[in-house]
């Protein structure tokens, strides 16, 4: 059904503003004035200095380190402002889900706080979500509300065509398995070879896998750890990768993968591409967290470039890094996937367009 009759609102809170002022830009609209601000008590505070009643909201919020807590906490309190406000639907677009990696119970007692962020949404009023690359997408089943989960893949390939030299003799490489669907899902669009590695855990006599000497991550906590965790933070210093499938001699490899954080596993896997022979090898990552990564463990990383979307901002780490890091902009997407949204059209074409 068409919304004819009521216009759109963009809000944002602290996470990521110049994403947001880039989406209104290609909108063509002016970001509704917000004031997101904290107490001595460092509660929260939302102040909405324009009506919402009846309108279209949309709130873009993209909890980032290191307070993703806090910008978590914005968007619920944005949220539940516009719903008593009267909004006549409020969608929270989020680039970057936050606690995406904690989506299953993987361990005794462990919390599935994914599913734990989709309620918090859905109560404090959310009628709709709007996120990117969904680090599972199962996710989109702990929610009770409609979820879209856009693809970075459109414009990783445009990416891919423009700024790769040689890019058609080129091997599509997923670090690990989990990544394997992403990475052929590029490979066959591109008419590209892949090739996958084997994350090979250090053993002891028996056969059985070593816990990892590293300290626990925090309670709550939703980063790799600071002694070498791999993204999804069960690795170890003491991991190791092989080849397992492909040829990469002589030839570019480009990695895919959803989420660099501490920067270990694009190490680890660069490191071996280059044993194999390749001739270079350029990252391609939907999220770049980069949490615990410094300045100068990023430059040392054995890439061309690495590429990451602005889900979350880069500014000042693609000044500091001079020139290996670069991001590929996904206002475009975002503005036309809420552009679609408020007038009841469909989304499903964005997943198949290489321009927006």
């Amino acid at each position: 059904m068409h919304q004819t009759g009521n216009s759109i609102k963009l809000l944002t809170g602290n996470s990521h503003p110049r994403l947001a002022e880039a989406v209104a830009e290609r909108l063509g609209i002016s970001l509704t004035p917000c004031h997101v601000s904290k107490f001595l008590s460092l509660e929260t505070s939302v102040q909405i200095h324009s009506s919402v009643r009846d309108e279209d909201v949309f709130i873009l919020q993209s909890p980032s380190p290191p307070a993703i807590n806090d910008h978590l906490m914005e968007l619920l309190i944005m949220i539940s402002a516009c719903k008593t406000a009267s909004a006549k639907r409020i969608t929270a677009v989020i680039p970057c889900y936050p606690y995406a990696r904690q989506d299953k119970k993987d361990k005794s007692r462990a919390p599935i706080t994914a599913k734990l962020v989709a309620n918090l949404l859905a109560v404090a009023g959310a009628d709709h979500v709007i996120t990117l690359d969904l680090h599972a997408s199962q996710i989109q089943g702990f929610f009770d509300i409609p979820v879209d989960n856009l693809y970075s893949e459109p414009s990783m390939m445009n990416y891919i065509k423009t700024e790769i030299p040689g890019w058609k003799n080129a091997v599509m490489v997923s670090p690990d398995a989990g990544g394997a669907k992403r990475a052929t899902a590029l490979a066959d669009q591109l008419n590209l070879d892949f090739a996958l590695i084997n994350r090979k855990r250090r053993r002891d006599v028996s056969g059985h896998a070593t816990i990892p000497t590293v300290p626990p991550t925090p309670a709550g906590s939703d980063n790799g750890s600071q002694t070498g965790a791999d993204e999804d933070g069960e690795g170890s210093a003491s991991d190791k990768m092989e080849l397992l499938v492909g040829d990469v001699k002589g030839r570019t490899a480009i990695l895919i993968d959803d989420m660099v954080d501490t920067g270990h596993t694009v190490r680890l896997a660069a490191g071996v591409l280059k044993e194999c022979g390749a001739k270079e090898v350029y990252a391609l990552i939907s999220h770049g967290l980069l949490s615990e990564t410094s300045m100068d463990n990023l430059r040392d990383l054995p890439v061309e470039k690495l590429i990451v979307t602005n889900s979350i901002d880069q500014t000042d780490r693609v000044i500091a890094c001079g020139g290996l890091l670069e991001f590929i902009d996904i206002a475009p997407v975002l503005a036309e996937s809420i552009r679609r949204t408020h007038n009841g059209e469909s989304i499903s074409a964005l997943f198949k367009a290489t321009h927006i």
